[in-house]
């Protein structure tokens, strides 16, 4: 009884597996199974190209920032420096020459850090040698001329406006 009814069970699935086959030719299984397999393909194309196009996209923020960390610190760089100069000036008002000399070793620092770095500034570097130029005329015991500061000043607002 037991044999037979396994016997039983393997004709069912034998008819049902071929009736299953009968209803889906091997030729349209074949056409599903390259069909998915060219979206799958597809797919991966896609996935490169998404992960090209987030490479590039973080290679062109990485780059914004160092050049917006660079113009930041050499506005900072500018900032100091001018803000030295004025006070160099205001000491030159009150005939207070020696203050006036630290003031500008301060400015000329500040534009030097400024100046040097990962992309050097000529420009920068010019000013901070005409600060030097400065100071070390005072340093010889010569008077600091308010002209010369006045045209410091305006060297240093131009810079900062670019």
């Amino acid at each position: 009884m037991f044999k037979f009814l396994v016997l039983l069970l393997l004709l069912t699935a034998s008819f049902g597996a071929g009736y299953y086959m009968g209803q889906r030719p091997v030729g349209s299984i074949q056409q599903t199974v390259t069909h998915l397999s060219e979206k799958l393909s597809v797919s991966q194309k896609t996935i490169a190209e998404l992960e090209q196009s987030i490479k590039n996209v973080s290679r062109n923020v990485l780059d914004t920032t160092k050049d917006i960390e660079h113009d930041l610190r050499r506005r900072q760089g500018l900032l100091d420096g001018k803000s030295h100069v004025v006070q160099a000036k205001a000491h030159v008002f009150d005939r207070n020459f020696g203050e006036a000399a630290k003031e500008l070793g301060r400015a000329e620092e500040a534009l030097t850090q400024a100046a040097s770095g990962d992309h050097p500034d000529a420009t920068l570097r010019g000013l901070a040698n005409q600060v030097h130029g400065l100071r070390a005329e005072s340093g010889k015991g010569q008077l600091i001329q308010l002209k010369a500061l006045n045209e410091l000043q305006q060297a240093l607002d131009k810079e900062l406006n670019k």
